[in-house]
């Protein structure tokens, strides 16, 4: 190796951590969490990484409650809609650990809907970064920058209730996806 090459590394994927993340619907609607950030704007649906020792439902109701105030006697039962595996490299000094985005999906009223959070505050170095509640309408998702992403899929449900018979999505890896 020359003085002038850089050695490139490969992510190590042997660290496998788990999200779960909710497709929040009120009639055809479902909540996403927009995040404007300076030359991109993306989603996410509200969730977040399961914490160690806790069990999956419980990280997901913890992570309604945390970004949308959203109690879980206020929606019905979360169902397992589908699942992710990610393996994407990204920026920043600590390596990309393998994800399993696990997406739920719930269904809450017109009048829950009123009550809940409109910002999220999600931690980062230094302070905050707040992430908007947008309620967009299902059908108009394929397009849109969903990470994990799931527009597509979303957007082919034929209804908010539809059964799904295959919950595992594509894997994304460098080979699908960059990480903006």
């Amino acid at each position: 190796m020359t003085s002038n090459s850089r050695e490139v590394m490969a992510p190590d994927f042997s660290r496998i951590k788990i999200r779960v993340g909710a497709l929040v619907f009120c009639g055809n609607d479902v909540a996403l969490i927009r995040r404007d950030r300076p030359g991109s704007t993306h989603f996410t649906p509200p969730g977040g990484n399961v914490e160690h020792g806790e069990d999956l439902l419980t990280a997901l109701r913890r992570e309604l409650a945390e970004e949308l105030d959203l109690a879980h006697s206020q929606a019905d039962a979360p169902e397992l809609l589908w699942v992710i595996d990610q393996m994407v490299s990204r920026p920043g000094a600590t390596p990309p650990p393998r994800k399993l985005h696990l997406i739920y999906r719930l269904h809450i009223t017109p009048d829950v809907r009123e009550a809940l959070a409109t910002e999220e505050y999600d931690e980062v170095p230094g302070g905050h970064e707040v992430g908007l509640i947008d309620w967009i309408d299902y059908r108009t998702t394929a397009e849109l920058p969903i990470f994990p992403p799931i527009g597509p899929a979303l957007a082919a449900l034929p209804d908010p209730l539809a059964a799904v018979t295959d919950a595992a999505l594509p894997a994304v890896t460098d080979e699908n996806y960059v990480w903006v």
